[in-house]
């Protein structure tokens, strides 16, 4: 759970219950089809992180029953879910489900959220650096790549989610910025 100072919501409980039984195998086609594509339409984004290249990262949602792994070396990138963090990553980054998702789409200012501390940051901080440049300076929008996966069912998912963003009171973790940054 997220600090009393933060004004970012966490899901439900019931959610994270809910999730708990249920296999991750299913997740990792889903997954791998997002980052093919990601390769696709961003080709050179892991070449981009140059000494940081081949690090892992773990990024796990507090208020989620698995987490996630992210190998970036730029031969064989791949992102897994996993129901714990292993060992031996170079860098993890935990919070809020919604605020982890707010940062990938750039609702959310991941320093202020860092500096919050509503999102912890741990390991090899510059290799966060890094990665959070290289998916700006690439202009991934992961979520729209995920939805495109998903047809016009996808759209209107992330259509409505993006309304239901907009609508938020503002805070002082909101992007005050008016260009779009999949990561500020």
């Amino acid at each position: 759970m997220p600090p009393p100072h933060s004004s970012i919501a966490t899901l439900p409980p019931l959610i994270s219950l809910a999730l708990r039984p249920l296999p991750l195998l299913p997740l990792q086609p889903i997954l791998s089809a997002v980052m093919r594509r990601i390769l696709l339409q961003h080709s050179g984004m892991f070449e981009r992180l140059g000494a940081y290249a081949g690090k892992r990262y773990g990024l796990a949602a507090s208020d989620l029953p698995f987490a996630f792994v992210l190998d970036t070396s730029p031969a064989t990138p791949m992102i897994t879910a996993t129901r714990s963090m292993p060992p031996g990553l170079d860098a993890r980054i935990s919070g809020p489900f919604l605020a982890l998702l707010g940062i990938v789409d750039g609702t959310y200012d991941g320093d202020a959220l860092f500096f919050s501390r509503t999102i912890v940051v741990d390991g090899d901080v510059e290799a966060v650096l890094a990665l959070r440049n290289a998916i700006d300076d690439a202009g991934v929008d992961v979520l729209r790549e995920g939805a495109t996966l998903l047809g016009p069912l996808g759209e209107a998912l992330l259509r409505r989610y993006r309304q239901m963003k907009a609508r938020e009171p503002s805070t002082g973790s909101r992007r005050q910025r008016p260009e779009w940054s999949p990561w500020n």
